[in-house]
């Protein structure tokens, strides 16, 4: 009782929390745009002040974060169907198939159903999905197995065991993260922008999007690394890969990390030849995890498919959206074919410039370039889902920069795009979302010009 009389004003609003969850859980639809967006709004003001309010107590604060996401543990998700693919694929490599050589198209189209609630499961994952291959990379696809493995043959089941793996990787970002902050001699207090804020518990443990997966390996990797265990780094490096693509591209960065004078007292030539062998572990831990399912039909599908989502779709973009009008105004067409390649080449460039001419010697630094580097990217990208920003929020905590928080909440408004029959987007609300994000942006990173940490 004792934590109850020191700590009333935080339990308030945890029981508020957890009811406005409970409601998120299981009343809630994406159409349903008025409570979303109120119950959302209140989450965020009760987070704030649950974390202001406790003293930063840890155990308290964790035990409310744990009983949010379990809260979420008999729920179907209710804002994203991308479940029903994860689900298919991992009841798909049980049954003894490549998930990388069949759609769910050719399977039901012929009159087969090779899985349990096969067509539940199409019917579910929508005609986007089902037509294309697996993008998911080969980690990514052994969670969706052991998710299948829970006891129960239901989409409940399954959804439950996928919610388990989530939740396990939340914790294991907690103690590293907490870790982490620890040896930078920063407030292990900041952990809990990420682990509470309703953003990262509703698009993770609601929605299941597996950016938690890849963020607890991506954040132990950058612990190993800065305790100087790099070998080991870089195979917990690959296993993020091996979970989402997204850590790929901030390879170049690790450039400073080890060829600058000032680590570790070493020379230049030592930090390069430690800098090629990193380089060789991660993508030989890489290929090794994808070689199970390696055929050059593979080969053809998985480049096709992730090519995709660079010159086809499109969602809450800014710049892209920007560019793209521009493109109607002149030639009359949406010309994303074009621009899907031009951007990507512009990201590019400026990740090579964060790995080159900053000095990422220092675990602060190298957050702080990873941080840009990925904001720059997804500003210049044709689709931005509001998962796709969970890596930032948690990149953020190492540093002084507050736009990730702020963009966590704001990305509410782009699903405002389901408010319709035909899903389309009001790039008004676009608009108002990336206006505050930018505006934040510009007055953080240009204008005020924080130091990279207190």
């Amino acid at each position: 009782m004792a934590i109850w009389k020191y700590h009333k004003i935080p339990f308030l609003f945890f029981v508020a929390s957890c009811i406005f969850y409970i409601g998120f859980a299981y009343h809630i639809t994406r159409t349903d745009t008025a409570q979303l967006l109120l119950l959302y709004i209140a989450l965020f003001l009760f987070a704030y002040k649950i974390i202001k309010t406790s003293g930063f107590n840890f155990k308290l604060l964790v035990l409310f974060a744990i009983a949010f996401r379990v809260l979420f543990l008999f729920a179907i998700p209710n804002l994203s169907q991308d479940f029903y693919r994860f689900i298919w694929d991992g009841r798909l490599i049980l049954e003894g198939f490549n998930p990388y050589l069949y759609t769910p198209d050719s399977f039901i189209n012929g009159g087969k159903f090779p899985v349990d609630s096969a067509q539940e499961l199409y019917n579910g994952m929508g005609s986007l999905s089902s037509s294309h291959f697996s993008n998911y990379p080969p980690l990514n696809q052994l969670c969706f197995v052991i998710a299948n493995l829970f006891p129960g043959q239901s989409i409940l089941s399954s959804v439950m065991g996928l919610r388990l793996v989530i939740i396990a990787a939340d914790i294991g970002t907690l103690y590293f993260g907490k870790k982490l902050l620890e040896r930078l001699k920063l407030p292990s207090s900041r952990i809990f922008w990420y682990i509470l804020n309703p953003f990262i518990i509703i698009e993770l443990t609601g929605n299941l999007h597996f950016e938690g997966v890849m963020i607890f390996f991506l954040i132990w990797s950058l612990y190993l690394l800065h305790t100087r265990k790099w070998q080991w780094a870089a195979v917990i490096l690959a296993c993020s890969i091996s979970v989402k693509l997204i850590p790929l591209m901030l390879l170049p960065l690790f450039f400073l990390w080890f060829t600058s004078n000032k680590l570790k007292g070493q020379t230049e030539k030592l930090g390069f030849l430690k800098l090629i062998l990193f380089y060789t572990i991660v993508i030989a831990t890489t290929l090794l995890l994808f070689l199970p399912f390696f055929s050059m039909e593979f080969v053809t599908n998985y480049s096709k498919t992730v090519g995709l989502w660079f010159g086809n779709f499109e969602f809450n973009a800014s710049i892209y959206y920007l560019v793209r009008a521009i493109g109607y105004a002149i030639t009359g067409y949406n010309e994303i074919a074009i621009i899907g390649k031009i951007l990507p080449l512009i990201s590019v460039v400026i990740i090579l410039g964060f790995s080159f001419l900053k000095q990422n010697n220092s675990l602060p630094k190298l957050a702080t370039s990873m941080l840009l580097a990925l904001t720059c990217y997804l500003f210049l990208s044709t689709t931005v889902h509001p998962w796709y920003i969970a890596t930032l929020v948690i990149l953020s905590i190492f540093t002084n920069y507050k736009f990730p928080l702020v963009w966590s909440l704001a990305i509410v408004l782009s699903y405002l795009a389901y408010s319709n029959t035909t899903y389309s987007e009001n790039l008004w609300i676009i608009g108002l979302e990336y206006a505050l994000v930018f505006s934040i942006f510009v007055w953080e990173v240009f204008i005020k010009k924080r130091p990279l940490v207190s």
